[in-house]
Order: C-alpha cells, then structure tokens, then sequence
C-alpha cells in the first residue's frame, strides 16, 4: 500500500518593498497558523538579506515564533546559506530548536541565492558551494559527536585574491585575535582625528632573520619534525622581507595611505609543497612530507601534547596546519594602486639570497 500524499509549502517570503515589514511578518505568520488548522504537513523559510522583498533573515528565528503558534505542521528552512554562519553557531540553534519544537523542525541547507548577500558578507560567490560543503561536514560531525568527543574544524579558509574589504574577526589564536583588536583600535583612533595611522597586513615573510618561515621550518626539517597538510597543496603567500621593508616606508611616506588598511605580499601564492621545497633542496633532503589534513592535524595535536610533557617549546600545533592548508591568497591591488607597491623580489632569487643568508649563519 503506497504511503498517504503530504503536502506543504515553501515561503519565501515576497512582499512589496513599501509594506510595513510588521504587517508583512504577521501575515506570513497567520498563513503558517492557517496552514496548520488545514492540516498541511510541512512549511519552509528562506533566508535572504538584500532583495528588499524578502523579509526573513533569521529563519529560525521565524520557526521559533511559528511553532509557539502551531501544533503539529512541521517547520523548515529553505535554505539555511551555510557560507554566511559560523557552523557551531548553526548547529547550536538547531539543537535548541530541535528540543524547543519536540522535534518538528527540518535543517535544510544552501550555498546562499543571492550574489547581493554574498557581496554584503565579503564572500566570492564562487567560493559559496565550496564552503557550503566544508561548513555542513563539521555541522553533520557536531551533529553526530558524542559528549566526549572532541570536534576540530578550521575558519581560516578565504576567498582566493581576498582583499582588505573581506571581513576579519578573531579566531581563537592569540596572534590573530590580538592584531584584529589592535587593527580597530587605531583605526578608530584615526577617524576621530587622535593620531594618523595605516596598517600593514603583510603576507608570509620570509628571508634573512625570518623566524616563522624561514629559520623554524629549516630546523624543524633538519630535525624530521616537519610536515604538510592538504598533501602540500595549502597556498602560501610569500613576500621577501626586502619587499616588505620597502613597502612599509612606502606607506609611511605617501600620504593617501593614511588611514587605510594595506595588504603588502608578493602578489602570488604558491603551494606550500613548491615553497618549503627549496629548504629541502638548500639541506640536500627529500620532502616534503605531504599527508591529508586531518592527519596532519591529529600529527601536530600529540606532538604538542609530548613537547608539553617533556618542557620542550612545541611549534607544531594544530593551528599551523590550518593556516598551511588554506586554499586562497591576497590581492595587492589595492597597495599596488594607492602606493605604487611593486615587488620586485620573485620566489627564487628570495630563496637564493635566503640560502645564502642561512649558510652564512651556519644553519644549513
């Protein structure tokens, strides 16, 4: 025997732009209402942020509401756009509706519709299917974890040729969340007319006396500590420590970069495989070692946990492995128009002069 037919509704929601976005909400909500005492089955929300027309941005929100007013149609969201939420905030709502509605809601998910809402977050909307799927794996991970697991997942990832419009905010690492604070404090400062600053994003330095990126990975490599994530194929961004020094006095002494944010990197980003390569040729080793990231993460967790143990300073962290398998880098565009920002230095005459630098201090 076939199983009965359900029936349900997908709302939007439309309405004209000159309505009192009040009465509009209420009558999509007394639909719902209705909906319910006809006995339809099921009803969907979108998400939206820019049309104008489209009123509901927080669906949830709007489930949450609904199911106070209803007593059995089931609620769901058509779509949640994954890209635009941090996902353990995503599946914390959820898990909260989920008990709030005795199980009534539906999680359905999307790239987002709109290029206008993606444009407003700062995201390429080419990049949205990709990190649509990268969000609902860790959403359906946090899902299924029991309460002692432990679930890792990075937000460290960016559009390719990102540039200083693509919102920051803090992560968790004490670098990143500190410079992000700083960035806003002096900015701030600079619009109330207190001091006059620019600021510099530098890219991955590296060259004589470069201590991330030029001096840790050469010993770490000397030591067999070292290791990619992504199979090597994370992108860096590297800029000679020449082009960086000679960028930041460009800046300090050009007047149409106060009080703007500057990118200064070398305007190309290599795999990672192809850039800590050269250090292995420089010390006559094959590598480097290239495996899956969430090997690779797993690696660096227990080799922390053991230099811990043992009172040695650990450098490989699980965060390090995140910001090795980023996938994109950063547009210079902007340095390069405002403030002539050319480097001149490409990648191999950088590690030539960094190799000459490294044998002369004697570590290779």
């Amino acid at each position: 025997m076939n199983a009965p037919l359900d029936f349900g509704v997908f709302i939007t929601p439309f309405h004209p732009t000159g309505q009192s976005p009040t009465l509009a909400l209420q009558y999509d909500m007394d639909r719902v209402e209705a909906l319910d005492r006809l006995g339809y089955d099921e009803a969907w929300f979108g998400e939206h942020h820019s049309g104008g027309y489209e009123l509901i941005a927080c669906p949830e929100v709007f489930i949450a509401a609904a199911a106070e007013r209803t007593r059995h149609i089931r609620l769901g969201t058509g779509v949640v756009s994954l890209p635009y939420h941090h996902p353990l905030m995503v599946a914390d709502r959820w898990v909260l509706l989920d008990h709030l509605t005795r199980g009534r809601v539906m999680f359905g998910t999307g790239p987002g519709a709109l290029p206008s809402d993606a444009y407003m977050m700062g995201i390429d909307p080419v990049e949205q299917r990709r990190m649509m799927q990268e969000s609902l794996d860790a959403i359906l991970a946090l899902f299924r974890a029991g309460p002692e697991e432990r679930i890792d997942f990075s937000d460290l990832g960016f559009p390719d040729g990102v540039d200083e419009h693509h919102p920051v905010r803090p992560d968790g690492n004490a670098y990143v969340d500190t410079r992000v604070a700083s960035e806003q404090v002096v900015l701030q400062a600079h619009a109330a007319g207190e001091v006059a600053v620019t600021v510099i994003r530098p890219g991955d330095v590296y060259g004589p006396a470069s201590r991330p990126w030029t001096i840790l990975p050469v010993q770490m490599i000397k030591a067999n500590r070292f290791v990619l994530p992504a199979m090597g194929k994370g992108v860096f961004s590297p800029v000679y420590i020449d082009d960086l020094v000679h960028g930041v006095v460009q800046a300090a002494e050009s007047p149409a970069a106060s009080g703007q944010v500057l990118t200064l990197s070398g305007g190309v980003g290599v795999p990672c495989r192809e850039f800590f390569g050269h250090y292995y040729r420089m010390l006559g080793r094959r590598g480097p070692l290239s495996l899956p990231t969430p090997v690779a993460v797993s690696l660096a967790h227990i080799a922390h946990g053991i230099d811990r143990l043992s009172g040695r300073p650990g450098e490989a962290s699980a965060t390090s492995m995140r910001y090795l398998a980023r996938t994109g880098t950063y547009s210079i565009a902007k340095a390069r128009g405002l403030i002539g920002f050319d480097p001149p230095t490409g990648l191999v005459e950088g590690m030539d002069r960094t190799r000459s630098w490294l044998d002369a201090e004697g570590l290779i």
